[in-house]
């Protein structure tokens, strides 16, 4: 995992705004960049049972509401039984064929040692069930305008069903 410019420890971060990620064609991205908008960050995967619901209606969500500012955040990581083995240009390839034109990042961990210092402040902030590990893929947070998440859904919930709760938030 490259992480180019870090601006803080994920302990003394205050908002998603602290943090840095490399998009999936390796550009260093500074998560200021969607100050002032809704966000769903989410881990994927291309080879889950949960792919092809997940990848249709997060596109349908961002359809949908991106001109009210939603913003999707899509992390691909192998961390859950090697289902995202590819690399970023097969990554991209793959979603071609739901059409997704939200933002894609390289993939990461979101557990251990070496999670991405976002998700381990993002698990910091919602807890989930039992534990604060993210369990498999497509795990949803909802990111409110000031950059703070205000929900976590776990990678069963469909994210049509996410729907009320996010329209609070624009």
């Amino acid at each position: 995992m490259k992480i180019t410019k870090v601006s803080k420890d994920y302990q003394s971060a205050t908002s998603v705004y602290d943090f840095y990620a490399n998009d999936i064609l390796g550009k260093n991205v500074s998560l200021e960049k969607y100050h002032g908008h809704v966000l769903i960050i989410v881990n994927v995967a291309s080879n889950c049972g949960l792919t092809d619901t997940n990848y249709k209606q997060l596109q349908q969500l961002y359809n949908k509401y991106s001109d009210n500012g939603l913003r999707i955040l899509a992390f691909p990581s192998n961390q859950f039984a090697g289902q995202e083995p590819g690399t970023s240009e097969e990554i991209l390839n793959f979603v071609k064929q739901y059409n997704v034109t939200f933002d894609m990042f390289e993939k990461i961990d979101v557990n251990g040692e070496n999670a991405h210092p976002l998700w381990k402040w993002l698990k910091t902030q919602k807890s989930g069930l039992i534990t604060n590990a993210i369990k498999w893929n497509f795990t949803k947070f909802i990111v409110n305008k000031e950059g703070k998440p205000v929900e976590r859904f776990s990678p069963s919930t469909e994210p049509l069903s996410m729907e009320k709760s996010l329209k609070t938030y624009f």
